[in-house]
């Protein structure tokens, strides 16, 4: 899970004024600078915010990492949302490319490289959750119920390979939301990949404690402190982290990534966190082979179990290094991945 410094999210401050260069402010020369700017421009720290709709459903996404900063349904929340101009806390909603959790060391090697990649979580020495989700993406289409929005992801000091990158969001009445993130590879060389992304969901309650999980994973990944796996899957019979049939979280603590995962005659994996007047459903699409879930135990207070993340990995933590699940794109070729949330 991502942490920002001292977990906390002040509440967001008003922007500072920006002058943006081509705005035009009226007169040319000197004089024009004299007194107040005619023109201004305040940016959000999250960039332009496109907002989506359909039936009961409605939800935005930002510019800065495509990410999703809004999901309600009647109203009501179904993630844990946030304001334009504060960073997502605790990583919410976030897109992950083209590596979802950890990298140990931020260390790698891959087709005759060794690549080093820089410590984005210095707390524990890690590379965490890719190279993209602080990234200002580009707005393709954008219609009443959906948003396409694109990234290229140019080579760099420990990652020097090209992405060309979507990520949609779309609403429809029936099936709520549905997001679907294509990668293709547009360098020269292959290039390792891997996706997730960061919801967290919420039944309406003030702490999850309250809400019943179902969760179709069958083992879950032991890791160390620094959330680096420390063993092979285990299984989750007769442990706290079996929640196959569906019971109270109450005070069971997970930030654990589980696999083995139940499939409809879909090939969807379902989740389920539900209330007595709400059931949130989260699905997961064929080549999601993992779900990271986290009660929050280590957010701070205003955070703390008030959410459940399930995150959809296509591989488990350290896969850069362990090669678990990691995708190889060759050189012009793609790959689609795609989950979703309902609420009834």
């Amino acid at each position: 899970m991502q942490l920002l410094a001292g977990l906390t999210s002040p509440a967001p401050q008003a922007v500072p004024p920006a002058l943006i260069a081509g705005v035009s402010t009226g007169r040319r020369g000197p004089a024009s600078m004299m007194g107040t700017m005619a023109k201004q421009t305040l940016i959000p720290l999250t960039g332009a915010q496109y907002e989506i709709s359909a039936g009961d459903y409605r939800a935005t996404v930002t510019e800065l990492g495509a990410g999703l900063r809004q999901l309600s349904y009647r109203g009501q929340p179904v993630i844990s949302e946030y304001e334009p101009d504060e960073l997502p806390p605790a990583a919410a909603g976030q897109l992950l490319a083209p590596w979802p959790n950890r990298v140990d060391g931020g260390r790698y090697s891959f087709g005759g490289l060794t690549c080093q990649l820089d410590l984005s979580e210095p707390a524990n020495g890690n590379a965490i959750h890719g190279l993209t989700r602080w990234a200002g993406w580009q707005i393709s289409e954008n219609e009443p119920g959906r948003v396409l929005l694109r990234h290229l992801l140019h080579g760099r000091p420990g990652y020097p390979f090209c992405l060309d990158l979507e990520a949609e969001y779309r609403l429809s009445a029936d099936g709520g939301l549905q997001v679907t993130i294509t990668a293709r590879n547009a360098g020269t060389r292959p290039a390792p990949y891997g996706t997730g992304s960061h919801p967290y969901l919420t039944a309406g309650t003030p702490a999850i404690d309250e809400c019943e999980l179902a969760l179709p994973a069958a083992r879950w990944l032991p890791a160390d402190s620094r959330g680096i796996p420390a063993a092979a899957p285990e299984d989750v019979s007769g442990t706290p982290q079996d929640f196959r049939m569906a019971r109270a979280i109450g005070a069971t603590s997970l930030d654990h990534a589980f696999t083995g995962l139940g499939r409809d005659a879909d090939g969807l994996a379902w989740a389920r966190l539900t209330t007595a007047g709400r059931q949130v459903s989260f699905w997961a699409g064929q080549g999601y082979h993992w779900l990271q879930v986290f009660t929050g135990d280590a957010l701070a207070a205003p955070h703390r179990r008030r959410a459940l993340a399930v995150e959809p990995m296509t591989c488990p933590p350290n896969a850069f290094v362990t090669g678990l699940d990691l995708i190889t794109l060759e050189p012009g070729a793609g790959v689609t991945h795609e989950w979703g949330i309902q609420v009834s």
